[in-house]
């Protein structure tokens, strides 16, 4: 018989995305399900305001934000340093595509993010991108032919898809057509996949307490 699915929305330019990819991992680790990985590209200006439009109340969220984020990074030993700028994240996310092609995901999920947020890489370089791809055994060529080809409309087509059934930030988790927004809402998941646990591991504690796979991805969303 075939998993159960549990799709991830993410987006590499998320600071909520980053912290929560390692719970995120062990789901499937726990539970008898497989995780499919989707881009979802963030409209940054869209919620947040352009940088020259933004209020004072606006920047205390930002800062606060990063703020929160940066203290479950650090609980995950992970370096994450605040973006120079705005992204789009488009050829990054392409990138996430190609990867899933051609056997390397994890491999570039866990680059991408982690060299982003250390001001390593830039997500709407192309070549950098490709360079990624060319350092896991892929084929840069080709990766550049999809991310201008028909990454484009797969992209959007999967964007398209998610926001008709109500995504709108990332991490975002869809088990059996129910919406899990953020790494706070991890323990309701874990409930939702408890009749799938894995034999042998441990079960959702009943007096509610965080599972393992929680503890570093509370109140960690965008």
């Amino acid at each position: 018989m075939s998993k159960a699915i549990v799709r991830v929305y993410t987006d590499y330019k998320s600071p909520y995305a980053y912290v929560a990819k390692a719970p995120t991992y062990q789901l499937a680790e726990t539970y008898d399900v497989e995780l499919e990985w989707l881009p979802y590209t963030l409209r940054i200006a869209e919620y947040l305001g352009s940088v020259e439009d933004r209020s004072p109340h606006y920047w205390r969220k930002v800062r606060y934000a990063y703020m929160d984020a940066r203290r479950y990074a650090n609980k995950q030993g992970l370096i994450l340093k605040g973006p120079e700028r705005i992204y789009n994240g488009y050829y990054s996310n392409a990138g996430m595509l190609y990867s899933q092609r051609n056997g390397f995901f994890r491999r570039y999920n866990d680059i991408v993010f982690e060299r982003f947020w250390k001001r390593e890489l830039d997500v709407d370089s192309r070549q950098q991108i490709a360079d990624v791809i060319s350092s896991l055994g892929g084929d840069p060529g080709e990766y550049v032919e999809f991310a201008e080809g028909p990454a484009r409309e797969e992209h959007d087509r999967i964007i398209d898809e998610a926001e008709s059934i109500g995504v709108f930030g990332v991490p975002m988790f869809v088990f059996d057509g129910e919406l899990f927004w953020g790494g706070d809402r991890l323990d309701l998941l874990c409930e939702r996949l408890e009749p799938l646990r894995s034999t042998g591991l441990p079960a959702l504690n009943p007096q509610g307490n965080e599972p393992p796979m929680v503890h570093h991805a509370r109140a960690l969303k965008k």
